[in-house]
């Protein structure tokens, strides 16, 4: 039973991993229809903004809460008033410029602060499960990642602001003519995905350590997430991280995490070659 336990505690501590990871990255292209390659390299920023301001002295769950998601939001504010708003509709050139802007970010921070990892020491104790010892933090990743889900979820749904930005994502024509600003929504909507992804590094920085290349490590798991989910932004996202985080950790429990790894991405290839438009795509279609 002690066993049974632990990896049930296991796989929803990947699930939670793959929701965080991947939420961001939901927002911006499932409601943008933006392939940002630099998502890992967002992923980062945060990672690096609570190292920084953990270690200056300011509290870590302010670092991690409050300065990784405000400061990686300002940073996607910026992208999309920079280069990205020439480009909607334009993918193959988004995922050029975005490529080359992850490239640019990893070789600025690392001629800035180096290549040697930073260290932010999980709070928040330990806890057993039978004669097994966990972290306590990563019963703290898994409370975050359904808040996470839930609130996305409740803001698009059920606030004026969700309204706006679904209608605006729909048809920019129609809310232009009703006197919404599309270049406005699409900033902050892109904003708010880079924040979220921020957000996700501050939170997993106690347990993934910090470095210029971090990024490269996430990004293919939230791309097949995403992608996998299909249309549905939230229902997919939650779908598919229960998904294959089940089938990476279970994988990874029965031979190694290597093997856990092959086989997350063996399963998202099958299901891609069966399901092309993703879950949501041929399940859940009015779901959000």
């Amino acid at each position: 039973m002690d066993v049974i336990g632990l990896v049930a505690f296991d796989v929803l501590n990947s699930i939670a991993a793959l929701v965080l990871l991947s939420l961001g990255l939901g927002v911006i292209y499932g409601l943008m229809r933006v392939i940002n390659l630099a998502h890992g390299e967002f992923l980062m920023l945060g990672a690096y903004a609570t190292a920084l301001a953990t270690n200056q002295g300011v509290n870590l769950w302010v670092s991690m809460l409050v300065v990784a998601p405000a400061f990686v939001g300002l940073v996607g504010l910026a992208v999309e008033r920079g280069f990205i708003r020439f480009l909607y509709g334009r993918m193959i050139d988004t995922m050029l410029a975005t490529w080359g802007l992850s490239l640019f970010i990893v070789g600025f921070i690392t001629t800035v602060f180096g290549t040697t990892v930073k260290g932010v020491a999980a709070p928040l104790g330990e806890f057993s499960i039978g004669q097994y010892r966990q972290s306590a933090y990563s019963l703290f990743v898994i409370v975050m990642a359904v808040v996470l889900v839930a609130g996305v979820w409740l803001v698009l749904r059920y606030t004026k602001f969700g309204l706006i930005v679904r209608a605006t994502m729909q048809n920019p024509a129609m809310a232009a003519a009703l006197g919404v600003s599309p270049a406005r929504i699409y900033m902050i909507t892109f904003g708010l995905g880079a924040a979220l992804t921020g957000l996700a590094g501050g939170v997993l920085a106690p347990i993934s350590g910090v470095s210029p290349t971090m990024g490269s490590a996430y990004v293919a798991k939230a791309f097949i997430t995403v992608i996998g989910g299909g249309a549905a932004i939230v229902t997919g996202t939650g779908i598919a991280s229960v998904l294959f985080g089940t089938i990476n950790q279970v994988a990874a429990y029965e031979t190694t995490p290597v093997f856990g790894e092959v086989a997350l991405l063996v399963s998202a290839i099958i299901m891609i070659r069966l399901l092309p438009q993703g879950i949501t795509g041929r399940f859940f279609r009015r779901s959000l």
